[in-house]
């Protein structure tokens, strides 16, 4: 299935991955930075933290993503 570049992405489409995984009876949300946030106890409730933390990315300075990028999982 072939997808096209969301909103501002430029040049070819980039891969995909499910933002939402399950761990221990938890859910987490991966960020683009390789980062999984959590636990949350419900999907629902991940897909909320997702849609805040988006926001909250949105109103930071560019520097915020750079050191998010400190604590990607290994």
């Amino acid at each position: 299935m072939a997808t096209a570049n969301r909103a501002g992405e430029q040049g070819s489409v980039p891969t995909r991955h499910g933002r939402y995984v399950q761990k221990e009876g938890y859910w987490y949300y991966t960020t683009r930075e390789g980062v999984d946030i959590g636990p949350f106890d419900s999907r629902t409730d991940a897909e909320v933290g997702v849609g805040e933390f988006i926001e909250f990315i949105q109103a930071s300075e560019p520097k915020v993503s750079d050191v998010l990028k400190q604590y990607r999982a290994a």
